[in-house]
């Protein structure tokens, strides 16, 4: 029996970490989408109370005080109908379904933005590990982390928040609220 909760704690340890973790070797460029030198100087900005007004109490977290959901909690994890992907802070397109995978870290995975001006990198060194912050190009608000470990063409694995995005199907209006 201790046997069997020991690997479930490392299964679930190794599960969380996939986002967590630095993936990205110090060496390693990425051209493409345009890095972020900085949070500000985006081209929409709002005050902390407008964010608040904006945004529901969990979409707040994710994309203004850059959190991230639990593992396998995201309501895009395991979500596959064709369509876009929505900023819900600036309500612009950032991924497409056609580039989505199952990566299996917990997180909606893909393996590039819907154009290369749809997000910015930023340098993220908290939690004692250097990676790659994706953030919106228009707000600045943070979607996840880049990694080098996901499918051809890129080589690149996009771990994002679900509740930073919004989904729309194919054929489907633009979103004109994140709430």
């Amino acid at each position: 029996m201790k046997k069997i909760v020991y690997f479930i704690g490392i299964a679930v340890c190794l599960s969380f970490s996939n986002c967590t973790q630095s993936q990205t070797p110090k060496n390693k460029k990425y051209p493409d989408p345009e890095i972020a030198t900085s949070y500000k100087n985006f081209p929409i900005q709002y005050t902390d109370a407008q964010w608040h007004q904006k945004l529901t109490p969990d979409q707040y977290f994710i994309l203004r005080q850059r959190g991230t959901e639990r593992a396998f909690s995201g309501k895009y994890n395991h979500f596959y109908k064709k369509g876009t992907y929505y900023s819900a802070a600036s309500l612009q397109p950032v991924f497409s379904s056609d580039t989505k995978f199952n990566s299996g870290t917990g997180w909606p995975s893909f393996y590039a933005p819907i154009n290369k001006d749809a997000v910015k990198l930023v340098l993220d060194n908290s939690d004692g590990m250097q990676r790659w912050e994706v953030v919106d190009s228009k707000t600045g608000s943070h979607l996840g982390h880049v990694f080098d470990d996901g499918p051809a063409p890129t080589g690149k694995r996009y771990c994002l928040d679900s509740d930073a995005l919004i989904f729309v199907p194919e054929g489907g209006k633009p979103p004109t609220s994140a709430k």
